[in-house]
């Protein structure tokens, strides 16, 4: 999601129009304007359900004093949303709400949250959905919100259509010739990271490599020294050489070149909205392997057949798990067929450009 705030901000302050985003204090951040989008940081964290600690009266004055003409809610359960929706008639302006999946819609704790949900969605003005049958758009429908609208996520024309001249097979150190698997997800633990790596593990090809692009890599040294050191220092099973998984920390030209270079995109994550990395598979002629998470099924059918649904089962969360040992098979069955992913790629190139560019 923030890579959608960062597309729409931007391209409305090119507009001309002026935009400011509400966020997180980051210690890091030089600068309050931002490629024309200014920035309003607060010290807050949390939620209504686990407790909001540190500026929220300050927030909250800031929402009631501004002369907006339009406001704009992206995600549930965070402080920005939690810490408007309880003075939703105090704020000026038409008030939009994104909720971007509602991802503890099926947890218990969050029942008294969600019980509430209803009748706040009806005091905005709309309620924006990327897809047209995840479980945020089935429970406003249900619940009879009224303003409802439908606006699928996209890839930028601008970072994608330009080739480029960033060689990421000469900083991963393998050939022109090797097998390179793309995952692009932060390592937060439930973007699939474990389950990418066993399906690699698993998977009965050679010459490969698999690349993890993400940030906090505190997540990564979690997997036990036994597990590092074999997923990440060494080559995998020693039948099948030259197969070996890397970790990065790219910039966002390094991403986009990483998509446009990748031979496939695997992404078995937990759980999603409306994964935008597929939307950037499209983009980059990347043929993808992805859990049934957030709209995934939704987004094949729209690609004209761009990915693989990979098998998988939900838990009593919601959440998605893949199935390691089928996943495997169907990533080698993807190794021996180019022609199979050739085919994916344009459907899925032609489909984006034609629906979901956000220009």
């Amino acid at each position: 999601m923030q890579e959608v705030v960062t597309q729409l901000s931007e391209r409305l302050a090119r507009m001309g129009h002026e935009v400011i985003v509400a966020t997180s204090y980051d210690p890091d951040r030089r600068d309050d304007v931002i490629n024309g989008v200014r920035i309003a940081d607060f010290k807050v964290s949390g939620n209504l359900v686990k407790g909001i600690e540190g500026e929220l009266d300050n927030y909250q004055t800031f929402l009631r004093n501004s002369e907006f003409d339009i406001v704009t809610n992206f995600a549930a359960q965070q402080w920005a949303t939690d810490g408007m929706i309880t003075i939703l008639n105090e704020v000026s302006g038409k008030k939009v709400f994104v909720p971007t999946g509602f991802s503890a819609l099926n947890s218990r704790e969050y029942d008294g949250y969600f019980s509430k949900m209803k009748g706040w969605m009806n005091q905005y003005d709309m309620n924006v959905f990327p897809s047209n049958d995840y479980q945020d758009i089935q429970f406003a429908r249900e619940g009879g919100v009224s303003k409802i609208a439908v606006i699928p996520n996209g890839a930028s024309e601008d970072e994608f259509l330009t080739p480029s001249n960033i060689d990421i097979r000469s900083i991963l150190g393998i050939g022109g010739n090797c097998f390179l698997i793309l995952h692009v997800g932060s390592y937060s633990g439930i973007k699939g990271h474990r389950e990418a790596v066993e399906i690699f593990r698993r998977a009965r090809i050679r010459n490969a490599c698999l690349l993890l692009v993400g940030s906090n890599k505190a997540f990564l040294r979690s997997f036990a020294p036994s597990e590092y050191a074999r997923y990440f220092l060494h080559p995998i099973d020693r039948g099948y050489l030259h197969k070996r998984v890397v970790a990065k920390r790219f910039k966002r030209e390094q991403t986009v070149a990483a998509f446009q270079q990748a031979d496939l995109f695997l992404f078995p994550s937990n759980i999603e909205c409306s994964p935008i990395v597929l939307f950037e598979c499209m983009a980059s002629r990347t043929p993808f392997l992805t859990s049934d998470v957030g709209n995934a099924k939704e987004i094949i059918e729209w690609s004209n057949g761009a990915g693989i649904l990979l098998p998988t089962r939900k838990d009593e969360r919601g959440y998605s798990h893949a199935g390691v040992k089928e996943s495997a098979r169907i990533l080698e069955d993807c190794f021996h067929h180019p022609k199979k992913l050739k085919e994916m790629a344009e459907n899925g190139f032609n489909q984006w450009g034609r629906r979901f560019t956000w220009e």
